[in-house]
């Protein structure tokens, strides 16, 4: 065991001051940073009153509308008549079609009427005096031959009974209110209803195999017309699900994305030369364009959007000078200082042979940045592909105005999915190939 006297500590002590001498902030900055983070994180607790807005949020609401996003429903309604007759109604934009005959109903041979909700362990009888609800392994019989619907026995947990009306909860497969004369039921559905075919449609309703030899070989529908025509007009112009006019959306919001960064980089290119410090040697011109990029970058693009909308109207001219302003700035910044970082000896020893200044800048700076200008571009490009959505819902145009469009009437969660995934297939392509061309343009392989 080595023996360490006080004149050896304190030759030690003198050559590493940092390990025995240190300073208030080396001691105790870690435990000031966590008391500060714990501070912080109880002032938003208490800011934003998290515990009453757990308490009061609705989350029932968050598998509805999942639910919605993924399935449709049917409502069929059952009318009771003075006669005794059973008159079953459908909304008028039924997914069902004008003339439905759905599988699941049974007209039963007493008159009344059995609706499978969910295979044999969900279902609903109506007939003239009563309605019987049969879920959750127990039968539930309404009497509805009186002034009030009444519920005959133990009410279960999940039915509800009003003084008019009687409602059943039946879970994601659908519910069912009854009344006295008429009984409610949404049947609920997996899937995306007649997302290929409308009922308008010459091929709704039509099997697969059918639907196809009809196109292949099949007479024609129309005699003006070819079958394969005729589809696909049914298919674009679908009057459900807009594939015609949701796809031009989307196209318009790729067209403004690269026309706003296309236009925002070849005005920046040439301003960055005249920010860059070092290409050129007026300070006064540098901060003014400086500033001018944080201007017009500072002002995020959705404001840049409200204000040409108000200026040229809805559409997608507006998101394309939104873009284009928003980029000028990012992309100037971007531009100068990667010019202020540049190897000026390449510069250099081209002006030493007399080049004229186009020159020096052909040869001795464009090597340098073109590919760290265009992998630059290309991730501006791509995340305005995503950034055109936003602004397309305060009427720049584009898909973002359609899908601010569907949520707005809170029914068509459907088509939102469907637009949501559009979206996220369309910026994973772009994220995709924007990459590969950075790591090509870089010489970096992908992984």
């Amino acid at each position: 065991m080595t023996v360490i006297d006080a004149n050896r500590m304190h030759e030690i002590e003198t050559r590493y001051p940092e390990y025995f001498h240190r300073s208030f902030r080396q001691r105790f900055g870690g435990l000031m940073v966590l008391i500060a983070t714990l501070l912080y994180s109880l002032y938003a607790v208490w800011f934003f009153d998290l515990p009453k807005l757990f308490a009061e949020a609705h989350w029932e609401r968050v598998g509805i509308y999942l639910s919605q996003w993924v399935s449709y429903d049917v409502q069929p309604e059952f009318r009771i008549e003075g006669d005794g007759s059973i008159d079953i109604r459908y909304p008028r934009f039924s997914p069902l079609g004008d003339n439905p005959h759905p599988d699941w109903l049974v007209n039963n041979a007493d008159g009344s009427i059995t609706v499978s909700i969910s295979g044999t362990s969900r279902s609903v009888t109506v007939s003239r005096s009563e309605t019987i609800v049969t879920a959750h392994g127990v039968s539930v019989p309404v009497d509805v031959s009186s002034g009030a619907p009444k519920v005959i026995g133990p009410v279960p947990g999940w039915m509800t009974v009003y003084d008019d009306n009687v409602l059943a909860d039946l879970g994601f497969a659908g519910n069912v209110s009854i009344s006295v004369d008429r009984v409610k039921i949404r049947k609920r559905f997996i899937g995306w209803a007649n997302f290929i075919f409308d009922t308008q449609s010459s091929f709704f309703d039509k099997p697969v195999g059918e639907v196809v030899s009809l196109i292949v070989s099949g007479p024609r529908i129309k005699p003006d017309q070819s079958n394969l025509s005729l589809a696909f007009d049914d298919i674009w112009n679908n009057s459900e699900w807009q594939h015609g006019d949701v796809w031009t959306k989307l196209f318009q919001t790729i067209v403004m994305a690269f026309l706003g960064t296309l236009l925002g980089a070849l005005t920046a290119f040439p301003l960055a030369f005249l920010a860059a410090r070092n290409i050129t040697p007026n300070r006064l011109l540098n901060q003014i364009l400086k500033r001018f990029f944080d201007f017009l970058r500072s002002v995020d693009m959705l404001i840049w959007a409200l204000f040409l909308t108000r200026a040229f109207g809805p559409g997608p001219l507006a998101g394309s000078g939104a873009i284009f302003l928003t980029e000028t700035g990012t992309l100037g910044k971007l531009y100068s200082e990667g010019l202020e970082n540049i190897d000026n000896k390449p510069r250099e020893g081209i002006k030493s042979t007399g080049a004229q200044t186009v020159l020096v800048h052909r040869y001795g700076i464009m090597p340098q940045i073109v590919p760290v200008f265009v992998s630059q571009t290309l991730y501006q490009w791509e995340s305005n592909v995503r950034g055109a959505t936003i602004i397309g819902a305060v009427g720049a145009g584009g898909i973002g105005l359609k899908l601010w469009e569907a949520m707005r009437t809170n029914a068509n969660w459907e088509n939102v999915a469907y637009m949501v995934i559009l979206i996220l297939i369309v910026v994973f392509i772009f994220d995709t190939a924007s990459n590969a061309l950075r790591h090509r343009l870089m010489g970096t392989k992908t992984h």
